[in-house]
C-alpha cells in the first residue's frame, strides 16, 4: 500500500471516528483525539482560546514558525507544548510565551532540542491516537459521564490529559502503553476523588 492510500485511510479513520488535529506553530500538528470531555463547553471554548493565543503568539517570532514544529495543547487552563524545535533558547522562548498567557496554571514543556519529525512519523503519530481512541472508547472503566480525558501523540511518546480517578488513569495508561508503535506514556491528569 503506497503513502498516499495510507494517508487517505487514516485522514477517513480519523474523521469518522472524531480526531480533532490541532494546528501547530510549523509544519504539521500532533495527533490529537478528545475521547471524552463532560466538562462545560464554556471550559473548552476557553482552552481553545487559550491554545490560539499560545500558537498566535508563537508564530509572531520567525524562528519558532519557520525552523520548529511547536504544537499547543490546552485542557482546564494546563498548557502542554510538544515538538521539535533546533535550539534549547527556542525551547525556552515558546515556554516563556505558554506561562505568560493570561489564565495558564500550568505548563508541561515537552518539545524535544531536534529538527522537525518526517510527515510519515506524524502520520503514524495520527494512527496511534486513532487506536487509543478507539480502545479507550470501548473500555467500561472510562464510560462515565464525569470523565474527560484527551490523548496527545508526538514522535510515538502518548501524553493523556484531562479529569480522571485514579482507576481511570491507570486503565487509560494501560490501554495506552498496549498499543503498537507507543515507546513512552507520560500522564497529565487531574485527579477527581
Amino acid at each position: 500500500m503506497n503513502l498516499k492510500k495510507i494517508i487517505t485511510i487514516l485522514g477517513m479513520t480519523c474523521f469518522l471516528q472524531g480526531c480533532i488535529f490541532v494546528v501547530g506553530a510549523a509544519a504539521g500538528a500532533a495527533a490529537i483525539a478528545i475521547v471524552y470531555d463532560h466538562r462545560p463547553i464554556e471550559s473548552t471554548l476557553e482552552d481553545t482560546k487559550i491554545a490560539n493565543q499560545i500558537v498566535d503568539n508563537i508564530h509572531t517570532i520567525p524562528a519558532l514558525r519557520n525552523e520548529s514544529h511547536i504544537d499547543v495543547t490546552v485542557f482546564n487552563h494546563i498548557v502542554l507544548l510538544t515538538g521539535e524545535t533546533p535550539s534549547q533558547e527556542w525551547r525556552e522562548q515558546a515556554e516563556d510565551i505558554a506561562k505568560s498567557t493570561p489564565t495558564v496554571s500550568r505548563v508541561y514543556n515537552q518539545i524535544a532540542i531536534q529538527g522537525p519529525t518526517s510527515s510519515l512519523t506524524r502520520t503514524s503519530d495520527s494512527w496511534i491516537t486513532t487506536k487509543i481512541k478507539s480502545q479507550m472508547l470501548a473500555s467500561e472503566e472510562l464510560k462515565t459521564n464525569n470523565s474527560s480525558i484527551k490523548v496527545v501523540t508526538e514522535n510515538g511518546v502518548v501524553y493523556l490529559m484531562g479529569n480522571v480517578t485514579q482507576q481511570q488513569a491507570s486503565t487509560a495508561v494501560e490501554i495506552a502503553r498496549q498499543v503498537s508503535g507507543v515507546q513512552k506514556v507520560i500522564k497529565i491528569f487531574q485527579y477527581k476523588n
